[in-house]
């Protein structure tokens, strides 16, 4: 991990299909506007995250998530030089729309309203998620997952706008990103992939970021990374994955998934391949010493003095020393669906 003291673990547990796992801190690292297939519910454990989200920097401290509906162009930074600590769950939107269906009122695709919501005792339930998938504990890592993600959607829950494809612009980008995505590994220039739509460049530029939020070399660059992890998670060698999907070589595609998973390819292979050093040790030894680099009790931070620019609901936060069971309702959120 580059930067001292840093250090992040970015895994999957097999018994939650469709979910990523992250534990990370991270003090001068920088994420590049990126996107993500999967839901991000980030808990903040001590410091502050910024993210740029939606036009403008959001703040996450102590207590508070970062939240990140699919598809969703964000940036990532600490907010002082302390740097931030968190640990994320990345639910995929099929397992998501799952839960809403069976236990909210919202109609459509679910997704957050708010990017940043102050709820601790949501944040640890994230942390105890991350923990009994630590612990190989795979009835407390699904049963907690999904009180966290419904206790979210009910108090955070709303339908996402859909994207319509109606624009002349609008269509003319949705064809351009159809090219990239089929000529990953040989993009044309802006010049020719204009040429070929029938329009001008500058005209392509601005119809490409408004509708996907970013230019289109920005957008393929997080399109190669998210094609390499899929490489990766077959079993490709990081250098194969890295000519495959348009980079120059290995180091080409380190910077860039760094930059934008949060680990190097090497080390993200590894776990998902379950060869990584915790995974070995759960292979053959149970080790009491081992700890994870945010502990799950984590989140029980003093009070920070300044206010995050979060979204607050009444009478919502049960006691922090409850369990799901405890809190009122058998998901722990309130009685009558918020969505």
């Amino acid at each position: 991990m580059v930067g001292s003291g840093e250090r992040a673990r970015h895994w999957r547990y097999e018994e939650l299909p469709g979910v990523d796992l992250l534990r990370a801190r991270y003090i001068r690292k920088t994420f590049v506007r990126h996107t993500h297939e999967n839901f991000v519910i980030a808990a903040i454990a001590d410091g502050v995250e910024v993210f740029h989200h939606g036009g403008a920097d959001r703040y996450a401290g102590p207590g508070a998530l970062a939240l990140v509906n699919p598809d969703t162009p964000h940036t990532g930074r600490a907010g002082g030089p302390e740097g931030w600590r968190y640990g994320a769950v990345y639910p995929s939107p099929e397992l998501v729309a799952e839960i809403a269906a069976e236990t909210t009122a919202i109609r459509g695709t679910p997704g957050f309203a708010a990017p940043v919501f102050e709820d601790p005792y949501a944040v640890g339930l994230v942390h105890e998620v991350l923990r009994a998938a630590d612990e190989g504990n795979a009835l407390a890592a699904d049963t907690v997952l999904r009180v966290a993600v419904t206790r979210l959607l009910r108090l955070n829950g709303a339908p996402m706008p859909q994207r319509a494809v109606r624009t002349a612009g609008a269509r003319t980008a949705a064809r351009a990103r159809a090219v990239l995505e089929g000529r990953m590994a040989d993009p044309p220039t802006l010049e020719r992939l204009a040429a070929e739509l029938g329009t001008s460049p500058f005209a392509l530029l601005r119809a490409f970021r408004e509708t996907y939020g970013m230019p289109p070399h920005t957008w393929l660059t997080d399109a190669r990374v998210r094609r390499a992890r899929r490489l990766l998670d077959a079993g490709t060698a990081p250098a194969e994955a890295a000519v495959a999907v348009g980079f120059t070589d290995q180091p080409h595609l380190n910077r860039h998934f760094t930059r934008i998973v949060g680990v190097p390819p090497g080390a993200y292979r590894r776990e998902r391949l379950g060869d990584g050093p915790r995974a070995l040790r759960r292979k053959n030894v149970q080790d009491p010493q081992a700890r994870p680099p945010v502990p799950s009790g984590a989140w029980q931070n003093r009070p920070h003095s300044r206010t995050y620019a979060g979204t607050t609901a009444e009478g919502r936060t049960p006691p922090s020393s409850g369990t799901p069971s405890e809190s009122g309702s058998p998901w722990g959120c309130p009685a009558s669906p918020s969505g």
